[in-house]
């Protein structure tokens, strides 16, 4: 059955799909519905679809849990990505400053930012930072220092608490120092790098955004709360928030929209509208293929991205998806994953980090996760 492409101009859980659709959204709906009614989060964003194809695009709920806030859209209401800036802007950013020679996977980061000195830091390379394995430690109080500067000292000058290379520790400081090579080799911040060499050749320089303007806060889904008022378009994450809103690892603002376009350039290998190529397909290739095997209880890891198995007793990859598999979440209550064989992706936002009115709502969404890209699978299996 040939699945035919639907607009994604979805606005509210009531909205039908345009051209009576080609998926059964029955299940779909249960599974991010129940989200809403069991307090995880007030709103969501969901889109499948393939690299040329979009097979439903739905939002459900509200931007909070007052009935007065505006429903979610598509297509206008923009989502905290979290995590997922590591691999939607850092990730590709890399991706291109190694294809054109100006980044060594296995050269030293010292060699890009020469602070990088502590002692121990000598061996890490960039390809470490990018699996995870330089055995820094998974974070720090940047949000206690006094200012930007500070911050970044605090990740420039810290010492690896595991030799390099000998284990997998997920870790905000290795996509922060992927952030900082990006700045320190192209010359560009990275919000500016990643803008002009991937955003604006998609068309999504007004759907992915550091740093959003004012304007777009009443469409931003808030992800906390100040005295009982809703913190919208403000990075959730405190240590971005006190690198200045850019940082490798948090930081970026999307639209679901914007996001599944992101996601078909994924499977269509690095092409933009037109055939124009942005990445090779060989590099997108390696960047997605399996670098470090699972172990028990941690996930596998190509270069940026999570992959197949989680090691999780949950996966929020369900437990249908392909094993060249690709993935990322983020705290906020954002997860993209890509089926590359499928020729599918699976992309749900939600607000979970602005209130949850749920114990445990983080593994609840895990569930809800898996259930979505269950039935994706499921509705493609079923339409071949």
């Amino acid at each position: 059955m040939v699945l035919a492409a639907l607009l994604l101009l979805l606005q509210s859980v009531t909205e039908q799909p345009l051209h009576g659709g080609a998926v059964d959204t029955t299940v779909f709906d249960e599974a991010v519905e129940d989200g809403i009614r069991g307090g995880v989060y007030p709103g969501a964003a969901l889109v499948v679809g393939s690299h040329d194809r979009i097979l439903l695009a739905k939002g459900y709920g509200r931007l909070t849990w007052s009935t007065r806030s505006p429903g979610v859209s598509v297509d206008s209401t923009f989502w905290d990505l979290a995590s997922l800036t590591k691999v939607v802007a850092t990730t590709p950013s890399l991706m291109l400053l190694v294809e054109r020679g100006q980044v060594g996977l296995d050269t030293p980061v010292v060699r890009y930012v020469p602070e990088f000195n502590s002692p121990g830091t000598a061996p890490i390379t960039v390809r470490q930072l990018l699996t995870h394995t330089s055995g820094l430690r998974g974070t720090l109080p940047l949000k206690d220092a006094p200012d930007s500067a500070t911050a970044l000292m605090m990740v420039l000058t810290t010492v690896p608490v595991a030799p390099p290379g000998s284990r997998m520790v997920y870790s905000d400081l290795n996509a922060i120092l992927l952030g900082e090579i990006v700045r320190r080799v192209s010359g560009l911040p990275l919000d500016a790098f990643v803008t002009r060499e991937v955003y604006k050749p998609l068309g999504l320089d007004q759907t992915l955004l550091f740093r959003p303007p004012k304007r777009l806060e009443p469409r931003t889904a808030p992800t906390g709360l100040w005295h009982g008022h809703p913190i919208a378009g403000i990075v959730n994450d405190p240590n971005a928030a006190r690198l200045g809103g850019v940082a490798g690892h948090a930081g970026l603002f999307a639209t679901a929209q914007g996001l599944a376009r992101y996601a078909q350039f994924m499977l269509d290998k690095g092409t933009a509208p037109g055939n124009r190529r942005i990445i090779q397909k060989e590099t997108i290739e390696q960047f997605t293929q399996i670098a470090v095997p699972a172990r028990r209880g941690v996930s596998a890891r190509t270069l940026g991205w999570e992959a197949l198995p989680t090691g999780e007793e949950t996966s929020s990859a369900g437990t249908m998806f392909g094993p060249r598999s690709y993935g990322h979440t983020g705290w906020t209550g954002t997860s993209l994953w890509i089926d590359p064989d499928r020729d599918v992706f699976v992309l749900l936002l939600t607000n979970r980090a602005f209130d949850p009115r749920t114990r445990g709502s983080f593994t609840k969404l895990k569930q809800i996760r898996g259930r979505v890209a269950d039935a994706a699978v499921r509705s493609i299996d079923a339409g071949r």
